[in-house]
């Protein structure tokens, strides 16, 4: 069986852009060079979100699609930026959020390129790399601070409530309206009789992925107070687009991210929880028949589950470490039946970049909670910080429940970007980033307002009294650029 197209991407051999779509991308070009740095998060994610990801110029073999050029002159925005201004593009610093992210995309890349060792692999981890580190990084300057964060989450409730009512529409017409654009189909999938909505995304599983990880973050603007129409429009949204995908992994994701807000009152036994987990999985893996993984088979929500092909995935993986470790396999489509269907996205980076890309992938995960609890803890006296903190831990929550169901390849891969950004930026505005040894003094001299956050009250000598109110230091936007007046 030839696997070209699914190692190297595969795709459409021939230009696909609607009219429709290409006035659009010409307009969220325009908007990049004329909109305040503020504003242009909100264009950005309006293409990424809304033209499917199928859109794009076929050229010389490669894929150039709306997104990768949108990518293209906004990065041209920022160099703009930089070479006028002098701005810091980063928010809160380099942050070991962004490290471990860099990691795993080039251990990713480098594997997988010395996997397969052809052309082919390196085109495709090129476009790979890109759409990784500019996109990423792009929301790391687009998002700076906690308005920013507001406007995305905003941004984030008109987009459920659009894309809620398109799969609405191919509910209950048997048709799909983005797909009039090209690039996914008019007519939506069946499975067991249920028509399986997808929106803009390229399969329903995707769309139910993006109604469900929304949800946590529309608690934060209800809790916010400031726009409860947008979160109570959003979480309609969210909830409709996963009930209309008609698959389980959305659904449990969905209610992953509910029970993760529902554990606030015992927010302060988290840590035996989590060991409590992980000691009951132990016993269960030895009492039980099978393998402890094997308990994905008895998740049935939605007629039609491969809770079995899920399981069966990560007990071959287990098999089959040997194959895999180093640098990822290309065998694992003759583990089994339909084993070519990664549908699991730890697995998916165990075989296309072996262990070390799974390990930094999940360090993601972990310094996403980590910084979010350390946060949490530094603001413990204050409930209405902790809050915002709390729901993003549940959105990540629901996106790793997600992840052992499913494998991010449209949209969805801006949707756990953009959250990594925010969690990036809200984490520093608490905890700070530490200055370069030598450089703190200077800091705090040339700023007063900046406070040496990892001492506490007890701790400061009288060096430290003329600072002694200072404020937490909090990142706000550097841009100063003519645009933004």
């Amino acid at each position: 069986m030839n696997l070209d197209h699914l190692r190297f991407g595969g795709g459409a051999t021939e230009t696909q852009l609607h009219p429709a779509v290409l006035v659009a991308m010409i307009l969220v070009i325009l908007a990049m060079f004329v909109l305040p740095r503020k504003y242009l998060v909100v264009p950005f994610l309006l293409c990424a979100f809304l033209i499917p990801a199928g859109q794009g110029v076929y050229f010389a073999g490669l894929h150039i699609f709306v997104l990768r050029i949108v990518l293209v002159f906004a990065w041209m925005r920022l160099a703009y930026e930089k070479f006028t201004s002098g701005a810091k593009l980063i928010s809160g610093g380099f942050t070991s959020i962004d490290t471990a992210l860099t990691l795993w995309a080039f251990c990713h890349s480098i594997a997988f390129v010395l996997l397969y060792r052809e052309m082919g692999a390196v085109t495709n981890q090129v476009s790979f790399l890109w759409d990784v580190f500019a996109a990423y990084f792009l929301l790391r300057f687009l998002i700076q601070d906690e308005e920013d964060i507001r406007r995305v989450i905003k941004l984030f409730a008109v987009v459920a409530v659009i894309v809620a009512a398109g799969m609405v529409n191919e509910k209950l017409r048997n048709q799909n309206v983005f797909g009039f654009l090209g690039g996914i189909p008019i007519v939506p999938s069946f499975r067991e009789g249920a028509i399986r909505a997808q929106g803009p995304f390229a399969i329903s599983i995707l769309a139910g992925a993006f109604g469900a990880t929304l949800l946590p973050l529309f608690f934060w603007l209800w809790k916010d107070g400031k726009s409860r129409f947008l979160a109570l429009a959003g979480m309609a949204g969210a909830t409709i687009i996963t009930a209309t995908s008609a698959s389980s992994t959305p659904l449990m994701a969905f209610l992953a991210g509910i029970l993760a807000v529902c554990l606030w009152p015992v927010r302060g036994w988290m840590r035996p929880i989590r060991w409590g987990l992980v000691i009951s999985l132990v016993v269960l893996n030895m009492i039980m028949k099978a393998p402890v993984w094997f308990l994905i088979n008895h998740i049935d929500l939605v007629a039609g589950n491969s809770g079995y092909h899920r399981a069966m995935l990560i007990d071959q993986l287990v098999r089959h470490f040997s194959d895999w470790w180093l640098v990822g396999t290309a065998s694992s489509p003759t583990w089994g039946e339909d084993m070519w269907d990664t549908s699991n996205t730890f697995v998916q980076e165990a075989i296309l970049g072996g262990l070390l890309a799974l390990i930094f992938f999940i360090a993601i995960i972990s310094r996403g909670f980590a910084r979010l609890g350390s946060a949490r803890k530094a603001v413990e006296d204050d409930p209405r910080k902790q809050w915002p903190l709390w729901f993003l831990g549940a959105a990540l929550f629901a996106h790793v429940i997600a992840y052992f169901g499913i494998t991010y390849f449209d949209h969805m891969q801006i949707a756990w970007f953009t959250l990594l950004a925010i969690i990036a930026v809200s984490t520093s505005a608490i905890l700070g980033e530490k200055l370069p040894a030598g450089q703190q003094n200077d800091e705090v001299l040339r700023n007063p307002r900046i406070a040496p956050v990892s001492l506490s009250t007890s701790q400061q000598t009288r060096s430290d009294l003329p600072y002694r109110n200072a404020q937490p230091f909090k990142p706000r936007s550097s841009y100063s650029g003519k645009l933004d007046k």
